[in-house]
C-alpha cells in the first residue's frame, strides 16, 4: 500500500511538474548520517546523506507506515524507529531485527525518489526527470559573487509565486520607491517572448528603478527574464552595458498552497557591499512580494488565460501559464519559437 500525497495528481500544474527538479534545501543543512525531513508537491520525504551522498525517500517504512524521519542512520542505513527494519543506501531492506536469519524480500525496499546536487543546493525528482538541472548561465563566472538569499516561505501556490517574479509591471507599487516610482510608473514597451530548448525567455524590459542597486543609486534597468522550467527562473540585469546584476530563483511546491522560495543572488559590482546589505534588499523585495502572492485567489494558478484578463504588458505570465498546460498535455505552445502577442490575443486586453 503507497499512500497518495495530498496535492491532486490529475491536476495539470501537478503533471506539468512532477518530472521537474526542484530545489528542497541547500546542501549544508544535510549533514553527514542525518535524516532531514521535508516536504515537496504534497508528500513528505527524507533526505539523508552518507559518504557525501545525498538521498532522498518517501517518509514511509513499508511495514507499518511509519515516518523513517523519526529513524537514525546506522552503518550507512536508515534505521526505522518502529521495528528497526534497516534499509540500505540503495533503498533494499536489508534486516529484519524479528527475524535476523529471514532474507527480505525486495517488496521490501524503501520508496526512493531522484536527488542530485547543484549550484549549492539538493534537488529531487518526484517522478522521472525529463530534464537535466536547469541551468545557472554564470555559475562558472568567477567575476560574479554569489550569494544565498532566502528561503522565503509563502502561503502560496508555487506557480503564482514564480509568475510574479517574472513580473516587471508590478515594480512601481509593490516594490514604490525601489524598484519603481508609483507616482510615474513607467509604460512598459512591447517585448517578445521566445521558446527556447532552455524554456521561455524575453528580449529586455527597461524600467527606472529609484533605488536601483544595492547602494542606492537610481537607474534605468534593462531585464531579460528566462524560465528554465515552472518552478525554475533566472533574471539578468544591465545598467548602461554592463550586465551588473542576476537572480536565480528555485521555488519549491510544498504543497498546492505553499511553497519556499530560494534564491541565490550573482553581481559584478560592489565588492565592498557586505553580504548583510545584499540580502537586506533581497529580504525587503521578497518580504513585499510575499503579501501580494498570498492575496491572490483563487490560490492555485489559473492555467487558462480567459480565466483572468490580460495586458499587454502580461505577454510573459500569458505564455508561461501556456507553457505550463502544454507541459501538462494540454494545449500546445505556437510552433514557431518566438511566441508572438498574437498568441494570447484572446486573453489580452488591448
Amino acid at each position: 500500500m503507497v499512500i497518495a500525497p495530498t496535492w491532486d495528481t490529475e491536476r495539470a500544474d501537478y503533471r506539468a511538474i512532477v518530472n521537474d527538479w526542484h530545489v528542497i534545501l541547500r546542501s549544508q543543512e544535510v549533514a553527514e548520517d542525518t535524516i532531514v525531513a521535508v516536504r515537496l508537491l504534497g508528500e513528505d520525504i527524507i533526505l539523508w546523506r552518507h559518504n557525501g551522498e545525498v538521498h532522498a525517500w518517501k517518509d514511509y517504512c513499508r511495514h507499518r507506515g511509519a515516518r523513517l524521519s523519526l529513524g537514525w542512520v546506522k552503518d550507512g542505513c536508515v534505521v526505522c524507529p518502529y521495528h528497526g527494519w534497516e534499509y540500505g543506501a540503495d533503498g533494499a531492506c536489508r534486516r529484519y531485527p524479528a527475524h535476523p536469519k529471514t532474507q527480505p524480500t525486495s517488496r521490501a525496499a524503501a520508496l526512493r525518489h531522484h536527488a542530485v546536487e547543484r549550484y549549492g543546493y539538493i534537488w529531487v525528482c518526484m517522478g522521472n526527470p525529463s530534464s537535466d538541472v536547469p541551468p545557472f548561465p554564470v555559475w562558472e563566472d568567477a567575476t560574479y559573487r554569489k550569494v544565498q538569499a532566502g528561503p522565503y516561505e509563502y502561503n502560496a501556490n508555487a506557480l503564482r509565486a514564480v509568475e510574479n517574479f517574472l513580473d516587471a509591471a508590478h515594480f512601481p507599487f509593490v516594490h514604490a520607491n525601489l524598484n519603481g516610482n508609483p507616482e510615474d510608473p513607467d509604460e512598459l514597451a512591447d517585448y517578445d517572448v521566445v521558446l527556447t530548448d532552455e524554456g521561455l525567455r524575453t528580449s529586455e524590459i527597461s524600467v527606472f528603478q529609484p533605488f536601483g542597486d544595492h547602494r542606492g543609486i537610481p537607474v534605468t534597468a534593462r531585464y531579460q527574464y528566462s524560465c528554465f522550467r515552472p518552478t525554475t527562473a533566472y533574471f539578468r540585469k544591465k545598467t548602461g552595458e554592463v550586465e551588473r546584476f542576476c537572480t536565480f530563483m528555485a521555488v519549491t511546491p510544498t504543497d498546492l498552497d505553499r511553497c519556499v522560495v530560494h534564491l541565490t543572488v550573482a553581481i559584478n559590482f560592489g565588492w565592498d557591499l557586505s553580504v548583510e546589505q545584499i540580502l537586506a534588499r533581497q529580504d525587503k523585495v521578497f518580504e513585499q512580494d510575499r503579501l501580494i502572492v498570498e492575496s491572490q485567489r483563487p490560490k492555485a494558478l489559473p492555467l487558462d488565460p480567459r480565466d483572468e484578463m490580460h495586458l499587454r504588458s502580461d505577454l510573459l505570465g500569458v505564455t508561461y501559464r501556456r507553457w505550463v498546460r502544454a507541459l501538462a498535455g494540454e494545449g500546445r505552445m505556437p510552433a514557431q519559437a518566438q511566441v508572438p502577442e498574437a498568441a494570447a490575443e484572446d486573453a489580452i486586453a488591448n
